[in-house]
């Protein structure tokens, strides 16, 4: 998958920041004046106001490259797109109060449509760019965990439920707040439909979410925030990056799964399933077809010790521990750990782990261990065991081995979760008690 690092955050704002909020005034005052020309009487430098504006919103948007990922090339690339979205908003509503003849009819050499074009174009490129492996152009680290510690006694998401009780520390991008690291006792909850899963975690934990999950003002420990602000490095968070289904850094957030996929950065979120996708860019929503399941926010828990990590993306549910994972989506679940997989949904249930495989659907089924293989559907038993085959024809056959089939599988299920893996000998006891059964068929 693509990755988005390698940029890094400012610590502070300096002067460029405050010089770019400060053309930004400049420009409104501007607009203002434009609006009122005529009880002014600047009819006469129309032109020269609107070219003003327009050339301090690119100047603003320039300036403003870094406040968030750093000075890089997308970065750049994004603040040009971001900048002539808003000239073309500008040139929209400019046709009701008066433009100048360079930016309205047959010879305007820059109107609303060409320049919404443009941000549109230089949007993808900075989003294209940014999903290569490109170096930072100067940036001294991602985050700043505040020294301001607040009391925390837990957090609900819905399906996923914090309980305990520690200190809270806000992390922060510049101004904005991306997440909190608690010190302290937290277990996570998330029900799934292969049953509740629990785990206890060893501090610290971050919580990335935009949500306040402080209380009281409490003492802060300046130890504890040297030592988190040291573990929350992109790199060390995810080593293995360009396999990693899910990233979130709070400020970006990327979730690949079984036909969707979700990425969001701070001027851009693209969101794709199998039924539409869906392209914001700044203010502008961009929909081909009708996306569903679409979040609203990307909460993730993750262990900065170790490897656990949930994230909850709308209705799915992505769990990562050292020995298997758990992906939800809405009530269907696919369950892995080393060459065990197990896939649990309303219409349809299988297990497959080295030679064993176990597919059950609605009117069909497929077992198949070792030499031996049996199939059901529209009526019809086939058996196959080493060299000998036999075939059975009769619909109450066939719907016992979809039975069996099934309960073989949430058998196996409580096993895989409680971490013991696939019992083979019992699945080899009850596939021989299910042909068992099946013989009696053939008289």
């Amino acid at each position: 998958m693509s990755y988005w690092w390698g940029y890094g955050f400012p610590e502070e704002e300096g002067l460029r920041f405050r010089l770019a909020e400060a053309l930004k005034k400049i420009a409104a005052v501007l607009i203002i004046l434009w609006i009122f020309k005529g009880p002014l009487r600047l009819e006469a430098y129309t032109g020269y106001v609107v070219w003003g504006i327009i050339g301090l919103i690119f100047t603003y948007e320039l300036l403003s490259v870094g406040k968030w990922l750093g000075v890089t090339v997308s970065g750049v690339i994004f603040a040009l797109a971001k900048a002539f979205f808003w000239v073309s908003v500008l040139l929209f509503v400019g046709r009701w109060i008066g433009l100048p003849g360079s930016l309205s009819g047959e010879g305007a050499r820059l109107t609303a449509g060409t320049a919404f074009a443009y941000s549109i174009v230089l949007a993808i490129a900075g989003l294209l760019i940014g999903s290569g492996p490109f170096r930072r152009l100067g940036s001294k680290r991602w985050f700043t965990v505040e020294k301001k510690a607040y009391s925390f006694d837990g957090a609900d998401f819905g399906d996923v439920r914090l309980s305990g009780n520690g200190k809270a520390y806000p992390v922060k991008v510049g101004r904005k707040t991306v997440g909190w690291v608690v010190d302290g006792e937290v277990e996570v909850e998330a029900e799934t439909p292969l049953g509740r899963v629990r785990k206890l975690l060893s501090s610290p934990v971050v919580v990335w979410t935009s949500r306040k999950l402080g209380g009281a003002k409490e003492k802060a420990d300046p130890a504890f925030v040297g030592k988190v602000q040291a573990m929350l490095d992109p790199d060390r968070l995810y080593r293995n990056k360009e396999r990693a289904k899910v990233v979130d850094l709070g400020i970006i957030k990327v979730y690949e799964g079984d036909g969707f996929q979700y990425v969001k950065l701070p001027f851009i979120e693209v969101v794709e399933t199998p039924h539409g996708e869906r392209v914001k860019v700044g203010p502008i929503h961009v929909h081909d077809g009708k996306p569903v399941g679409t979040p609203d926010e990307m909460v993730t828990v993750r262990e900065l010790g170790n490897g656990f990590q949930l994230t909850k993306t709308g209705d799915r549910l992505a769990i990562e521990m050292e020995d298997y994972s758990i992906e939800v989506i809405g009530d269907s679940v696919t369950y892995r750990s080393g060459e065990d997989t197990l896939r649990l949904s309303r219409d349809h249930v299988s297990l497959r782990s080295g030679r064993i495989s176990i597919t059950v659907g609605k009117k069909r089924a497929k077992l198949r261990i070792d030499d031996t293989v049996i199939t059901a559907s529209e009526g019809k038993v086939r058996i196959r065991v080493g060299d000998k085959n036999y075939t059975i024809t009769d619909q109450e056959a066939c719907q016992l081995v979809i039975r069996k089939a099934k309960e073989i599988v949430e058998e196996q299920s409580a096993e895989l979760i409680e971490g013991f893996g696939v019992n083979k000998s019992t699945l080899s006891a009850r596939v021989k008690e299910l042909i068992d059964e099946l013989m009696a068929y053939l008289g």
